[in-house]
């Protein structure tokens, strides 16, 4: 059985679609801008959508390479 998108590997599909790779880059930037700001909470939080968009990106070059 499949499991269900969540929210945030739903945004990370959409930024990874609009950007491609560089989003991933550019959500790693704002995170370490809102750390650097103080907004922890807000750092983690794109940090997770960040990790969700590279999970992402792996498992479509790893089904890109086997074909």
């Amino acid at each position: 059985m499949a499991r269900g998108k969540t929210g945030t590997e739903d945004l990370a599909l959409r930024l990874l679609a609009d950007g491609g790779i560089a989003a991933i880059w550019q959500l790693h930037l704002a995170a370490a801008h809102a750390h650097r700001i103080g907004c922890r909470r807000a750092a983690a939080a794109v940090i997770e959508i960040a990790e969700a968009a590279e999970q992402a990106w792996l498992r479509a070059e790893g089904q890109s390479a086997l074909i």
